[in-house]
């Protein structure tokens, strides 16, 4: 069905592209991202997280209807030719690049901090009256994990390239219960550190960097769980499943920001 909308929307339209229709979703996620900002400003000087739950609410239902919009567009509709996605590929990269900058920042942040320590911070690091977390325990085995679902997720890949669909949705699902594991860790090693964010610029620049960070796990997560979805429902073929492959290459970009936080944070930054 897909092949032949996607024949008849190049015959109507007289060409590859795709003339969008009009969308509450962009508008709306917009609003909500701006509620989320003040929410949270609203939360970390001490009033109430309602502000900030209901944006993060009312994005996750706006991001729901507008992916939901966009699969039915690229898998029964056929809007996405070629050309539209070359474009949606060069889009994603520009978004992965804006995302290097963006933890760019947060590791300038840290060796701004730690290679040149202020007598506030008793002129060493980790600051003074600072208990690092040990880098070789749960550090360590989060490590381990992002990397082997990375082997996992190019399993499933390849295994989706060669037309084993089964293969494929079992790697993806250990990819995804691999994801989940981490996210739990990660949680459970900020409960039990023995330093918050307000304690100097350490705990701000280690909780920022890795709390962002364990946020586009989070994202990840969902997004291949869309990808294990539409794998099940046979959306995918073995020469058709763009949103898969951007799914892998966000994921991808995970483990290595992981590999750099781990090395200059957990390693390098509590000696």
């Amino acid at each position: 069905m897909s092949w032949i909308s996607l024949n008849l929307n190049q015959r109507t339209h007289g060409h590859g592209f795709h003339l969008v229709e009009s969308s509450p979703w962009p508008i709306l996620s917009a609003v909500y991202v701006f509620g989320i900002a003040a929410g949270l400003v609203e939360w970390l000087s001490g009033s109430s997280s309602l502000y900030l739950g209901c944006g993060v609410l009312g994005l996750m239902v706006c991001l729901v209807f507008w992916w939901r919009d966009v699969i039915r567009e690229a898998t029964f509709q056929g809007h996405h030719t070629s050309l539209v996605q070359r474009g949606i590929k060069a889009g994603f990269v520009l978004f992965l690049i804006s995302e290097v900058a963006f933890f760019l920042s947060l590791f300038w942040a840290f060796f701004h901090a730690s290679l040149v320590p202020t007598a506030y911070l008793g002129n060493q690091w980790p600051p003074t009256g600072i208990q690092p977390i040990n880098p070789w325990s749960v550090p360590l085995l989060n490590t381990a994990i992002l990397v082997g679902s990375g082997v996992t997720v190019t399993l499933s890949h390849h295994s989706i390239q060669a037309g084993h669909l089964s293969k494929a949705t079992m790697s993806l699902l250990v990819t995804v219960l691999m994801g989940l594991y981490f996210t739990w860790l990660q949680w459970d090693e900020y409960c039990h550190a023995s330093f918050s964010m307000a304690d100097s610029v350490f705990g701000s620049t280690f909780y920022l960097a890795t709390g962002f960070h364990g946020l586009h796990v989070i994202v990840g997560t969902v997004f291949l769980i869309v990808c294990l979805c539409r794998m099940y429902f046979l959306q995918f073929s073995n020469t058709r499943h763009l949103g898969y492959k951007l799914a892998i290459w966000y994921w991808h970009f995970v483990d290595a920001v992981w590999i750099l936080l781990y090395g200059v944070i957990y390693i390098w930054g509590s000696w």
